[in-house]
């Protein structure tokens, strides 16, 4: 087993995954979590730990830190240093020297990751939500059914919400999943679902430069993107936890994006099909 990053030790946490194949062969396929970061300097640590934990060959991990005032990216440092830095590669930091979106910090960690020859890409928060012991399961499930992508779902049968979520967060939740599924007809339970796992071969599909939604609307813009070019979507369900440290980075300007880009999406949809 790998030795864990002593920064700070892991927090338990509640997984239910189930057990799924994982490709073969496994050895020289190189898996890539990619986790954007602000303010998440208790959290990021209990991540990474958790991570290595999973004892995955070929797992690297890219961490995209916004200047966050708290310290997280020197936090990432330290942590790719008793990885063994360059040596290994385990795990690279991406420095942006200000806080430009969720959107733009996915794009950029995901192309460093194909850059530096990912088979497959994991999308996932910072803040413990969504639970590291499902990767295995995404990755295997992706291998099984030859999807493009695999979502971590919290509305498909057996997919559930942390027990912390009050009434207002989980109808809110429920009316953007139901508001982008009737603006863009994307046969996804989970639309705006953060965890999920990419093939190399779909994320390269998608034209990630081209992507120009900056906040959470990024989800439902990969979604759409996938939908509209015919990759297979699966969903798995998954327990999603509430978020162990820090605040939510879900402000007004975002909730605007996550509102308008819908509707953005559909119009260049029917723009292109008139042309």
């Amino acid at each position: 087993m790998p030795s864990e990053p002593t920064h700070l030790p892991p927090a338990p946490v509640r997984v239910t995954p189930e057990p799924v194949a994982l490709p073969e062969p496994w050895r020289g396929s190189r898996l890539t979590v990619v986790v954007p970061t602000y303010d998440e300097a208790e959290n990021l640590p209990r991540l990474v730990a958790r991570l290595v934990a999973l004892d995955l060959p070929e797992l690297r991990i890219v961490v995209v830190d916004d200047n966050s005032p708290d310290g997280t990216g020197e936090i990432a440092d330290k942590l790719a240093v008793e990885l063994g830095g360059d040596r290994t590669g385990k795990l690279t930091v991406v420095h942006r020297t200000k806080k430009d979106g969720l959107g733009r910090a996915y794009v950029e960690g995901m192309t460093r990751a194909l850059d530096d020859g990912a088979d497959y890409v994991v999308q996932m928060d910072a803040d413990l939500s969504h639970p590291v012991g499902y990767v295995p399961q995404l990755l295997g499930t992706l291998h099984s059914t030859n999807a493009g992508v695999v979502i971590g779902s919290r509305y498909v049968p057996g997919g559930s919400l942390s027990e912390a979520w009050g009434l207002r967060r989980r109808l809110l939740s429920g009316w953007a999943n139901a508001y982008v599924k009737a603006v863009l007809a994307i046969p996804v339970r989970d639309v705006t679902a953060g965890f999920k796992i990419w093939r190399a071969s779909a994320l390269r599909a998608l034209n990630l430069p081209g992507i120009e939604s900056t906040g959470y609307a990024f989800q439902v813009e990969m979604h759409y993107r996938a939908f509209r070019r015919g990759q297979k979507i699966v969903e798995v369900p998954i327990h999603f936890e509430d978020r162990v440290e820090g605040e939510s980075k879900l402000d007004g300007a975002v909730a605007l994006e996550a509102v308008l880009r819908p509707l953005r999406l559909r119009r260049a949809e029917s723009s292109r099909r008139r042309t």
